[in-house]
């Protein structure tokens, strides 16, 4: 995990309070400002406090970390900040919480007095639960569970998306085009924001003279417009920097957009870009993209764990992607940004702190406590029967109805079976794609909705020229028609090489027929 040592903030601070630090962010204009929680849900500040930012109820600067005695306990789940700075969080229970600067009501209080504690904001979002906020400068943008957005603060270029100028000083629902719609990811520049649906459509409004909305003008938008440029392309993370736009699709692509003039597009030039640009990362698929609305600097992580770069590193425009030795796109942000902020909540894992999930994670296949074990092809795996009745109907009802300590499995191999098991201990399956299609059979068998939706995003993001008739074959077998119509398109795009395969080769007769009828209505076989 993340060494919060190369934040030089926190460089005073003696290794035992090190170790306990789980989560921490560093803003303002010097990264001169943090904030961190411990394993006891203690959340502590230290920096030089411009505008009352860190939440003590003064104005005075530490050297050393103070308690925010009002956040202990609250588990926060998602923090952003602005230049101000004001600092907004929301907690596990869907409370949203700001402090600081609030020259514009950005802190959704109704007024422009800055708040030196953190203080709830509710108007307009008392029984709703937020799961992410985004900032810009002096704007701020939440997330809710049920996919709406609310805005608020500074709204000189329309970023609130509230159809005018005029600033917002409490929440409200930025509505227009996506009243019916579902957000799942939400990002601020410094005077725009962005939104990514459910369906992988991605919508931006507020400021746009460097076309950081892609939209293909220059034109400031008062509420959400479609970035109609990415129309069948599915965009499932946007990150902001200060005048650009980073988009992830599920294809593993990065497309930027906006301003250029330090490279932070990756584009090779250093010219702005109104429409959404594919980026080159030699065929490498990226798993993460990463900006902040302070800086000009751009990262992203490919599927092999390898972290690349862009933009403004260290007061040099990088402006091709360039590969570094870092493990994470955090060690980009430390190392050559400017300011060297934090670009979103990190979470630092201590040596002798296991979370819930870790110590299951960790009881898994463990014999110690285990009162159950499944034999399948001849090995044992061991289990505890309360998780399986809680996390799985079929365990439920199956071992509602017998007293047994051993249970043998026929219908699916060893490796299929325990990270069946495995995904039941951790909500995550760790599979190469070709061994995803047998728990994806697991899936569809036992009815597990959510576990069948992992195996098809395990097999997207592992697709390749070689497997791409496999997968398909399996994606038609097993009745999951988006995994289907994903494998089909890869293979149009990839004809050449796919036809040359083995797989091919050997591909069943009849879908063979429909995938070279399916292939010439898409104009696969045209000159």
């Amino acid at each position: 995990m993340l060494d919060v040592g190369k934040w030089p903030v926190f460089a005073l601070l003696p290794p035992e309070e090190l170790r306990l630090i789980r989560q921490a962010c560093v803003f303002g204009s010097a990264a001169n400002e943090a904030l961190y929680v411990t394993v006891n849900d203690e959340v502590f500040a230290l920096g030089t406090n411009c505008s009352g930012c860190l939440g003590l109820g003064d104005l005075q600067s530490t050297i050393e970390p103070r308690r925010i005695d009002v956040l202990c306990g609250k588990k926060i789940v998602s923090l952003s900040y602005g230049t101000g700075p004001h600092v907004v969080i929301a907690t596990a229970d869907g409370e949203v919480f700001a402090w600081g600067h609030n020259g514009y009501s950005q802190l959704g209080n109704g007024t422009t007095n800055h708040g030196l504690t953190p203080s709830l904001v509710s108007t307009n979002l008392l029984g709703k639960r937020v799961t992410e906020v985004a900032c810009g400068s002096h704007h701020t943008i939440a997330l809710t569970t049920d996919g709406e957005v609310f805005a608020w603060g500074y709204n000189n270029s329309g970023q609130v998306g509230s159809g005018s100028t005029a600033n917002q000083p409490t929440p409200r629902r930025v509505s227009s085009c996506l009243q019916s719609k579902v957000v799942v990811n939400v990002a601020c520049g410094q005077l725009c924001s962005m939104a990514v649906l459910d369906n992988g459509e991605i919508y931006g409004w507020g400021y746009n003279c460097n076309g950081q909305l892609g939209l293909g003008n220059n034109g400031n938008q008062q509420t959400p417009c479609r970035i109609a440029a990415l129309q069948g392309v599915n965009v499932v993370q946007v990150a902001c920097g200060y005048a650009h736009t980073l988009a992830l699709t599920d294809e593993g692509f990065v497309y930027a957009w906006g301003a250029n003039s330090y490279g932070q597009l990756g584009t090779g030039n250093k010219s702005n870009q109104a429409l959404p640009t594919l980026i080159n990362t030699d065929k490498e698929r990226m798993v993460e993209v990463a900006a902040c609305h302070t800086s000009h600097t751009s990262a992203a992580k490919t599927q092999s764990g390898q972290v690349l770069m862009w933009g403004q590193c260290r007061g040099q425009a990088v402006s091709s992607p360039h590969l570094t030795h870092f493990s994470s796109t955090d060690d980009v942000f430390a190392c050559f940004a400017t300011p060297a902020v934090t670009w979103h909540l990190l979470s630092v894992d201590g040596d002798d702190y296991l979370t819930v999930a870790q110590s299951l994670k960790k009881e898994f296949d463990s014999p110690e406590i285990s009162d159950l074990k499944f034999l399948v092809d001849g090995k044992c795996i061991h289990v505890h029967k309360a998780l399986l009745k809680i996390r799985c109907e079929h365990f439920r009802a199956l071992l509602n109805e017998t007293d047994e300590d051993a249970i043998e499995i026929h219908q699916f191999s060893y490796l299929v079976y325990r990270a069946f098991l495995e995904y039941l201990y951790t909500d995550s399956i760790n599979l190469p794609p070709e061994d995803a299609i047998g728990l994806l059979d697991l899936a569809t068998f036992y009815r597990e909705t959510r576990l069948k939706r992992l195996c098809q995003e395990t097999i997207k993001r592992g697709i390749s020229e070689e497997n791409a008739i496999t997968l398909l074959s399996a994606a038609v077998k097993y009745e999951a028609r988006d995994l289907e119509e994903f494998c089909f398109k890869f293979c149009v795009n990839h004809l050449t090489a796919v036809t040359q395969t083995q797989a091919f080769a050997d591909m069943d007769h009849d879908l063979l027929k429909t995938f070279i009828s399916k292939a010439s209505r898409y104009g696969a076989f045209k000159n």
